[in-house]
């Protein structure tokens, strides 16, 4: 019987005014450079589904399947969770083009920028949602030129069984270092698979620590290089790689969270009612935790309000959401 998540401890409260007002639970993992665990709370053995975390594992696939992309922002694309924001949505349709298809044969249903900016920008010039402002479209059309690549039928590409979602399964198990404990339906549509807090951190250490232009490394690479690709303006991934040189993060739906450092070490989280604004302040705690591990105390520095996020009262800051832990 495949192991079952059991939840977390408390890892992050709200604080308005000198009060505790809210308590996210939560589980988190903190890997040394070697992949030794230095730090843990909650469950981090039992499999979760990181959602879109698991993005530049499924890219990894799809390069030693043979997706071939002159550009590295292509990849990086490819990668994101995007926000929909017009230079997305171009990068994306350039990306069909090459694959001789429009976003009709994208899976991925139609939808608004995530950023208000973004969506009412496309709401004022006359327009609505598209399967290309979804925040997955750059990862579908990934899989549909691999598909091209490979060899494979374009139709259906979704599916489990299909020979892209079987390939991609390899690689996430093998990055991973761990089978895959359970498949589901993401929100986009295509296949998502649970692996352990502990996994994932794992592999995204791998991808950072690989040699120079091995599959694993042109990956993390590509993302680091665009990481307003991988996000969007204002967006915390985009804001952590840019903020902490050499860090590769990506975020996922209901509160996932995965980063590494060359040279210092990985995080992995979940919180367990899947709050966002939970996650940075938990990733500054265990990134503390890491620091002092290291012999060299290595300078993690990340943006005020992500290590506290700031609670409102009047528009005005009264408090923080900050770790517990």
């Amino acid at each position: 019987m495949a192991k079952i998540y059991n939840g977390g401890v408390p890892l992050a409260g709200a604080v308005r005014s000198g009060f505790l007002e809210s308590v996210h639970h939560g589980s988190v993992v903190v890997l040394d450079r070697t992949g030794a665990v230095v730090a843990a709370a909650g469950d981090v053995a039992a499999p979760i589904f990181p959602r879109s975390a698991n993005k530049p594992f499924q890219a990894i696939g799809m390069l030693r399947a043979g997706l071939r992309l002159a550009d590295p922002a292509d990849l990086a694309i490819v990668c994101a969770s995007h926000s929909g924001e017009e230079f997305h949505r171009d990068r994306v349709a350039a990306l069909l083009r090459t694959a001789g298809v429009d976003d009709s044969a994208l899976r991925c249903p139609p939808e608004l920028p995530l950023g208000p900016e973004a969506s009412s920008a496309v709401l004022r010039a006359g327009g609505g949602p598209s399967r290309i402002a979804m925040n997955c479209s750059g990862k579908h059309a990934g899989m549909l030129l691999t598909c091209r690549a490979a060899g494979w039928p374009v139709a259906e590409y979704w599916r489990p069984e299909h020979p892209l979602q079987r390939h991609l399964r390899d690689a996430v198990e093998e990055v991973t270092g761990e089978r895959v404990g359970a498949v589901g339906v993401d929100g986009c549509g295509a296949p998502v698979l649970a692996v352990s807090l502990t996994g994932l951190a794992r592999g995204y250490l791998r991808l950072v620590e690989a040699e120079p232009g091995s599959v694993e490394r042109t990956v993390a690479d590509a993302m680091r290089a665009h990481p307003l690709l991988v996000a969007g303006t204002g967006r915390d991934d985009t804001r952590l790689m840019t903020g902490v040189p050499g860090l590769l993060a990506k975020s996922g739906a209901e509160g996932v969270l995965a980063v590494a450092l060359p040279g210092v070490g990985a995080v992995a989280l979940k919180i367990d009612d899947g709050a966002a604004r939970a996650r940075t302040p938990v990733l500054a705690a265990a990134l503390r935790r890491l620091a002092v591990a290291d012999g060299s105390g290595p300078n993690l520095p990340l943006p005020a309000d992500l290590v506290e996020v700031p609670v409102l009262g009047g528009g005005e800051p009264v408090g923080s959401v900050r770790a517990l832990w």
